[in-house]
């Protein structure tokens, strides 16, 4: 659906309305309707047992009351009340003097469950009327020579009245509420419109401030206060959003400067080592210790290019690994060998503590590199004269693996860095182009990638330990 929330709003209150008026409308139309009709019928059964009751029965003739005839109701000239009596064998006994020549529709009820009936009424107005069947009352003949009846007449009595004026209540009613509808349907879309376009405002408020962020000032946040309750949460993550892509562009800057820092010292060494050559003609020997440099430099660059490459083929996804059982024991051994005449030139101790017949399945390509730069940092910076270990235990779907080294200097607050790219603890960087801090942050990602997860700690000891928790 492409329409504005306002028009979404709009259109559900103001369809709301109309609902709510129309059921109420006819809710109060029909209760209405009822009441009246319901009041007409009890005036209009009223007349009849009136008549009834001044029916008499005197031998085999049935009079009624001349008091009765001529009451105002039978006789007014406009919106008169109408009878017809009649005999069980149809013949008509009496009728009202204004019907004339007219005939009521005959219908038959009882007494106590009189029957009523709507018809047209000549010239086409509307009339109700009531019907029943009933026994006259028999004439006191007491005094007199007269023989009552053998039996009572069963007679039947149709009492009708004009309904014009019902109707005409009931038609005032349908337009009052019709217009009445109409009416409060405008007043509330009004009003809706206003309270609608007050309750957005805060949204509108909302994009101002977003439009006035600009992409090189990602510090500035969306102001919390005041603000409706159900805005809150949107403006809350819009500025987490902010500070997370603030810290990620402050990370692209850090990672950009220190790439161009670790790539210019190298690239200067090798420029000085080149023209200092090249300044006259030397022996052979000096070219050859000149060439042996440069090839260094040039290995060292590569490889920190190489694992730049390979963090981002890890970042985007581009990686694929296949699993493979490994002996970690034995891979442990060939990680550590091409370390282990450095490490010996420090008198530097290595143990293996793994257990022989341990096992992972995983990458053994990947894993290795990861192993071979945690040996690699560790070689690097244990004290002269220190220990390196390696031991690991099995849990029921995982294994820690835990790289300790002895000689440790750095703080708390520095070990929580040693996964981020280009970190040393060399703050003054001293070794540049021997170490560019890409290691440690390289196993995180690759471990990560396999579907484990690592951790480091500094225990009492100076003891510098970084563990690894694989999935079997």
């Amino acid at each position: 659906m492409t329409h504005s929330l306002r028009t979404r709003l709009l259109v559900g209150i103001v369809s709301g309305m109309i609902l709510l008026l129309t059921v109420f409308s006819i809710l109060i139309y029909t209760l209405t309707h009822r009441a009246l009709v319901n009041q007409f019928d009890a005036s209009l059964l009223s007349t009849a047992r009136m008549l009834a009751a001044s029916v008499e029965q005197d031998n085999e003739e049935v009079d009624l009351e001349s008091s009765v005839q001529e009451m105002p109701e039978f006789q007014k000239a406009e919106h008169p009340t109408y009878y017809q009596l009649w005999n069980d064998d149809s013949t008509v006994v009496a009728r009202s003097p204004s019907l004339g020549t007219n005939d009521l529709p005959r219908f038959e009820g009882s007494l106590n469950i009189p029957v009523f009936q709507a018809f047209n009424m000549n010239p086409g107005r509307p009339g109700r009327a009531v019907g029943f069947k009933f026994k006259p009352r028999m004439a006191d003949n007491e005094g007199t020579n007269r023989q009552p009846p053998a039996k009572a007449r069963e007679l039947t009595l149709v009492v009708a009245r004009d309904a014009d004026d019902l109707q005409d209540n009931l038609e005032f009613l349908r337009w009052l509420l019709l217009i009445a509808s109409s009416g409060t349907i405008t007043l509330s879309f009004l009003v809706a419109a206003f309270v609608v376009r007050q309750g957005l405002s805060p949204l509108n408020s909302l994009a101002t401030e977003i439009a006035a962020i600009k992409e090189n000032n990602l510090t500035a946040r969306v102001a919390t206060e005041p603000m409706p309750t159900e805005i809150l949460p949107i403006k809350e993550r819009l500025n987490d959003l902010l500070s997370r892509l603030e810290a990620s562009f402050n990370r692209e800057r850090r990672f950009t400067s220190d790439v161009a820092h670790e790539l210019r010292t190298p690239l200067a060494g090798m420029r000085s080592t080149i023209e200092v050559t090249l300044t006259q003609i030397r022996k052979l020997g000096e070219y050859q210790t000149a060439l042996s440099d440069c090839l260094a430099i040039a290995v060292s660059m590569q490889t920190m290019v190489n694992n730049l490459l390979t963090l981002a083929r890890i970042d985007s996804n581009q990686l694929t690994f296949r699993k493979d059982k490994i002996q970690l024991a034995e891979l442990v051994n060939s990680c550590w060998r091409p370390f282990s005449h450095k490490a010996n030139a420090r008198n530097i101790t290595f143990e293996n503590r793994l257990p022989a017949g341990l096992c992972l399945n995983s990458d053994p390509d990947s894993f290795s590199i990861a192993l071979s730069n945690l040996l690699d940092n560790a070689a690097e910076y244990t004290n002269q004269g220190g220990q390196i270990w390696i031991e690991a235990h099995q849990t029921n779907d995982h294994i820690e693996i835990a790289v300790a080294n002895t000689g440790c200097e750095l703080t708390d607050d520095q070990v929580s860095h040693v996964f981020d790219c280009f970190w040393r603890g060399d703050s003054s960087r001293t070794d540049t182009g021997t170490h560019c801090g890409l290691g440690l942050a390289l196993v995180q990602r690759i471990v990560q990638a396999l579907g484990g997860s690592t951790t480091v700690e500094v225990q009492h000891g100076r003891i510098f330990t970084i563990r690894l928790v694989m999935p079997i």
